[in-house]
């Protein structure tokens, strides 16, 4: 687990409102949304981000160029000035416990250090981490100089000499969406195969095509990158690599909660979900890039808003019905009347 570059709360005693599994934007802004509401929430984060080796986050209004880690000070920030806490943890288990007296749902959750606290409502936000084809070389680069987004990095590498590292079909896509951006583009069909018609189309749009597998990454004298050496050994010039790596959800420590992992849009596979984060566990909600895979942050931080603003409806109904059923009690003459 990785150390964060902050302080971390202490966990909360007794049953919370909710505890989010995740500390990302869509985590976050989940939490915001539920402290805001005088709900008493916990967020653990493990300090692992995706977007930690980014400079900056691109596209997002009003925060285009903010650096990933000032954009997650501030959501803890504003996170704990609404009572909410943010914990820093790894989850190694979290399942379903026996409901209250009033048969109100309960979840147990279990950090990697032995501890634990009970929560009521539980909102899944992990993220995912990229799946990157085994290139030496390739790795160290990440976030920098080997882009995934042409949405999150495609302006700090325009006019570039780009390679396309393909992965498969998604590839294709790809390149057309970097050809926006440069026109010194070279795709790399690497082990996948690639169709007539789409030779063609890249002819049409002046994309150079090589077949001979990539089997190393190349750095000039100063550790940038270079470009690629092939099988035959020869060294195509490149300053900046595209890779559509395929996704994995991060649902480790998560099986005990039951929900199903499917294929999802984007290369991978995630966490299902329905309208606002909701799912088919009563009780759990997701959000961001666990079930949407494509979401950049700004999507995700609204995805945790929805999830975060229905879960409190969802507790707000189970607050009257506790209530009700203690009124129906203590009338002299029960629930009968």
């Amino acid at each position: 687990m990785t150390t964060p570059a902050y302080a971390s709360d202490a966990l909360a005693e007794g049953t919370v409102d909710a505890v989010v599994i995740g500390g990302g934007a869509a985590g976050l802004n989940g939490a915001l949304i539920l402290a805001r509401s005088r709900r008493s929430v916990v967020v653990i984060d493990s300090g692992s981000p995706r977007n930690a080796p980014a400079e900056a986050v691109h596209g997002l209004l009003a925060l285009d160029g903010t650096p990933p880690s000032e954009i997650l000070r501030r959501g803890r920030e504003q996170v704990r000035q609404y009572g909410g806490r943010v914990v820093s943890g790894e989850v190694v288990s979290a399942e379903s416990a026996a409901p209250s007296e009033d048969g109100d749902l309960r979840f147990t959750v279990t950090l990697a250090d032995g501890r634990r606290m009970t929560a009521r409502r539980v909102l899944v936000a992990t993220g995912l981490k990229d799946v990157l084809p085994e290139v030496p070389g390739l790795a160290e680069h990440w976030g920098h100089r080997v882009v995934h987004c042409p949405y999150c990095h495609g302006w700090e590498v325009r006019d570039e000499p780009i390679g396309i590292l393909a992965t498969g079909p998604a590839s294709i896509g790809h390149a057309y969406l970097f050809r926006q951006l440069t026109e010194d583009l070279t795709y790399f069909t690497h082990t996948t195969d690639l169709d007539q018609d789409s030779r063609a189309r890249f002819a049409a749009r002046g994309i150079r095509i090589i077949d001979t597998p990539v089997t190393e990454v190349v750095d000039d004298e100063d550790g940038a990158l270079a470009g690629v050496r092939l099988a035959d050994g020869q060294v195509v010039a490149r300053r900046v690599l595209a890779v559509a790596a395929p996704v994995q959800a991060r649902t480790k420590g998560l099986e005990g909660l039951g929900l199903p992992v499917q294929e999802l849009p984007g290369k991978g596979r995630g966490f299902a979900s329905g309208l606002a984060g909701s799912t088919e566990v009563p009780g759990v909600w997701v959000a961001g890039n666990v079930t949407d895979l494509v979401a950049q942050v700004g999507a995700s931080a609204a995805a945790g808003a929805l999830a975060g603003a229905d879960i409190n409806r969802m507790l707000a109904i189970a607050d009257t019905d506790a209530a009700l059923q203690k009124t129906a009690e203590a009338s002299p003459q029960g629930a009968t009347g």
